[in-house]
């Protein structure tokens, strides 16, 4: 493996290199109104403390102990909630942002703790319980929270998606300890450090990143090296037998790998292919890790899927991270990259756009895949009806417009999709 430094650059990825390029130099810490580098350190430091002070407590939620005395940050209230909230992780329903929230900002450490539990993973594989948290809690501290949406809420949220499709009979009747392991944590550390921009953005500004990997999956091959470099930092592995862990970290980096949307047909196509000449063998290794890739793509897009209430906000929050890179190339006098003009972009356009060409031809393709499971089912109609209501809010916009322009014009983006839509 080729590592930046030969180990994570951790916190790195929102620096652009003046010496690279003719850009201003850019720090997206400090665009994001964080301090200085030695108050981050001391920061990090007090925080991990907490963390790990949380393990206890998480670590006696985990075993249904209930404390017997207030020594911790969550009160009883809380934890109540969070356990019951657990208990139903596998309900399509489930509330990410409400789980954050009774979980004070840790959705994504009590998560895995849980499911690495429920699913045997501490016994199959002789984990250390204390080992596994501050592994846990390094990813989780990497994803930046100040990205309205690419932060360790949306690795959660995808988490628990990964885990509903571990589930379904056709896939669950023949996954293994370590494919469960691998879907679980490329799930969760598939976004790792990620700076709240996309890929042609690091390119454009010559980002060092950009030039490490050479413009291809650059973001997804930063998120697999940092797991790594976590991986071997925190040695939760390093009881294993040095051949079991290079495969494991090669096959979560083919995972993550897999979710660069710019690869999106390439899967489409494989799956397609394997569907209509029904010759998926899950019996074989390589076609469970394909479609470990495929469940994995869909958790990371599910959000069209959720109930509309948590779809919404969803849509919002990337949508919102779109435009902040629109004003950040803006500012630099960079040409605006598409979806990323809040004047031109709006969220209804965006998502029926990314709904119809990108969410829905995967999902059809996975329910085919399940047999038209209730969860698979349920998704469809979530996604059919979220579809609708930004059509509606869509037109609603269409309409304020020409009502506020006696020419009747619509801008660009608003346009298109209408007559993209309503072309039979």
């Amino acid at each position: 493996l080729c590592f930046a430094g030969d180990a994570r650059v951790r916190g790195q990825t929102g620096v652009l290199s003046e010496r690279r390029g003719s850009y201003p130099f850019i720090d997206f810490r400090l665009l994001n109104n964080t301090t200085l580098s030695g108050e981050i350190g001391t920061k990090k430091k007090v925080k991990r403390l907490l963390s790990f002070q949380r393990y206890f407590h998480a670590s006696r939620l985990l075993r249904g102990i209930v404390p017997q005395a207030s020594l911790y940050l969550l009160d009883e209230d809380y934890l109540g909630q969070a356990r019951h909230m657990l208990s139903k992780v596998g309900m399509w329903d489930f509330d990410i942002f409400l789980f954050d929230r009774l979980t004070n900002g840790n959705s994504l450490v009590t998560l895995l703790c849980h499911l690495f539990n429920v699913h045997g993973l501490i016994h199959h594989f002789q984990l250390d319980m204390v080992t596994l948290h501050r592994f846990l809690v390094m990813v989780q501290e990497d994803y930046h929270s100040q990205n309205p949406y690419h932060n360790a809420v949306h690795a959660a949220d995808v988490t628990q998606a990964m885990h509903c499709y571990l589930r379904e009979p056709k896939l669950a009747n023949f996954l293994t300890p370590s494919d469960i392991m691998l879907g679980l944590l490329a799930a969760a550390a598939h976004d790792v450090d990620h700076p709240g921009v996309n890929q042609p953005f690091l390119i454009k500004t010559k980002h060092h990143l950009a030039s490490l990997y050479q413009n291809v999956s650059v973001l997804e091959n930063h998120h697999w090296r940092s797991t790594i470099g976590m991986l071997r930092e925190s040695r939760l592995l390093a009881h294993l037998p040095k051949e079991v862990t290079q495969d494991i970290e090669q096959q979560l980096g083919s995972l993550i790998l897999a979710t660069d949307i710019n690869r999106q047909n390439e899967f489409l196509i494989r799956l397609k292919s394997h569907l209509d000449n029904q010759d998926l063998r899950l019996e074989d290794a390589q076609d469970r890790h394909f479609m470990l890739q495929i469940a994995l793509k869909c958790a990371d897009i599910c959000n069209p899927c959720r109930l509309w209430d948590l779809s919404k906000q969803w849509s919002e929050r990337v949508c919102e991270e779109f435009y902040r890179q629109g004003d950040l190339e803006q500012k630099f006098e960079l040409e605006i990259s598409p979806l990323c003009n809040q004047q031109k972009d709006t969220i209804p356009s965006i998502q029926i756009g990314f709904m119809t060409y990108i969410v829905e031809p995967l999902f059809e393709r996975w329910a085919q895949f399940t047999g038209n499971t209730p969860l698979s089912e349920n998704m469809l109609n979530h996604l059919r009806r979220n579809k609708a209501k930004w059509r509606s809010l869509l037109h609603k916009q269409h309409s304020s417009s020409r009502s506020n322009d006696h020419s009747g014009q619509v801008t660009g983006s608003q346009e298109q999709t209408l007559n993209k839509e309503e072309t039979p």
